[in-house]
């Protein structure tokens, strides 16, 4: 490879004002760059990439998150930054993120505790070069399949922004306009027992924020759900298997939970602890703001326990538990919410506080249903469509790979 690829080694410092992109900023299998949703990334040192250029991992378990830069920016420095001499950069990208390459790279790491592709391993990696005119076949043919990839998943985005505004409607809730940001509207009283315990700063009294209809009764969310309840372990033998949820398997997207994870009863100590139909939601930044929240069901044995980041939610008597997801899944309540954090700067939370202040609707439990059954074939469909925007990928680079075997 050495004769057809070069390498960008340029070095800067922490001090750069470019876009950063880290491993966990693309996407495995497609490549695609998926923006941070926190604050800005910090880091000592990282490689200057420009438009066109590949990002190429170098360690084991991240060779399927090949990158090909649409942008001008920075990234880790574990990524090697390749550019071709004298071939079409799309190919190279195709060519380097093929099944053929990954199962040929994880042989040629060197480096006993966490072996890594040097530089010149990846100048030995044997390169397929077919004429010109292929080249371009299969640059053409993989721009396709990445434009309706892409479709795919802005319907599946419109899908799924859609449904804040399906709730509102649904509520005849309309979100108050926030005021002007004036001195007058910047003045504000309130009692003692308004204040004691809690935040007393402009922001939070300038921001107004209310779920309120005409349409429906309002509630009081603490007389709707039971707010961290206590669950119980004591009737379910030591050893009993049962399901684990950290916060890294829960979907912002989806809102939903990965159930694959299992603990024994012994090992919940410590951990949050829910049962089926309860619902989990994460109170700390940024995962509150990104909405990882999901209602659990199918558990190992019906309980399960998770991150200590999760509040619960359990739905008392006359309450869909669904319709109270879609609620705290709002973006205008998590937005509300992030005014209410508490503690230091990088381990703030919300407190159960927040939720003891939160009013609202409550239309029949038929009505509730409805909304929840909505919500989730919506969601249903849009992961529909992101499946389908995978498949024609991966059917793009099975196809890929087939003609290359062939040059070859």
């Amino acid at each position: 490879m050495k004769d057809v690829v070069e390498f960008r080694r340029e070095i800067v410092s922490d001090s750069s004002e470019l876009p950063y992109v880290g491993l966990e900023n693309i996407e495995s299998n497609t490549g695609f760059y998926v923006p941070s949703t926190g604050k800005k990334e910090s880091f000592n040192s990282a490689l200057k990439f420009e438009v066109g250029d590949i990002l190429f991992p170098k360690l084991r378990p991240y060779l399927n998150k090949v990158h090909l830069a649409e942008f001008k920016g920075v990234c880790s420095t574990e990524f090697h930054v390749l550019k071709g001499k004298s071939l079409n950069n799309l190919y190279l990208f195709t060519f380097l993120s093929s099944k053929l390459v990954v199962n040929q790279t994880s042989c040629l790491m060197t480096g006993n505790t966490l072996p890594r592709l040097q530089p010149q391993d990846v100048q030995k990696l044997p390169i397929l070069l077919p004429p010109p005119n292929i080249q371009n076949h299969i640059a053409s043919f993989m721009r396709s399949a990445y434009a309706q990839k892409k479709q795919k998943e802005r319907e599946a985005d419109m899908l799924l922004d859609s449904i804040d505004d399906y709730v509102l409607k649904e509520l005849g809730i309309e979100i108050p306009q926030q005021k002007e940001h004036s001195i007058e509207n910047r003045v504000f009283t309130a009692t003692l027992s308004e204040v004691s315990g809690r935040r007393l700063d402009p922001e939070i009294y300038y921001q107004v924020y209310s779920l309120h209809t005409k349409s429906y009764p309002m509630e009081r969310f603490q007389n709707c759900v039971l707010i961290n309840p206590t669950t119980s372990f004591y009737e379910y033998e030591s050893d009993t298997n049962i399901t684990f949820i950290p916060m890294e398997k829960v979907s912002a997207k989806y809102g939903e939970a990965n159930l694959s994870l299992y603990k024994v009863v012994t090992e919940a100590k410590g951990y949050t602890r829910f049962r089926d139909n309860d619902l989990i939601w994460a109170k700390i930044t940024p995962c509150m703001e990104n909405g990882k929240s999901a209602v659990v069901d199918n558990l190992k044995g019906s309980i399960g326990c998770g991150s200590t980041e999760f509040h619960v939610f359990r739905a008392l008597e006359g309450i869909n538990i669904h319709y109270i997801h879609a609620l705290l899944r709002l973006k205008s309540l998590r937005k509300h919410a992030a005014l209410h954090f508490t503690g230091s700067a990088g381990q703030q939370r919300v407190s159960s506080e927040f939720f003891k202040d939160l009013v609202i609707p409550k239309p029949s439990i038929e009505k509730q249903t409805e909304i929840a059954n909505h919500i989730i074939s919506t969601r249903n469909r849009a992961k529909q469509l992101q499946q389908e925007a995978d498949e024609i990928v991966e059917q793009a680079k099975e196809r890929v790979e087939r003609i290359l075997l062939a040059e070859a």
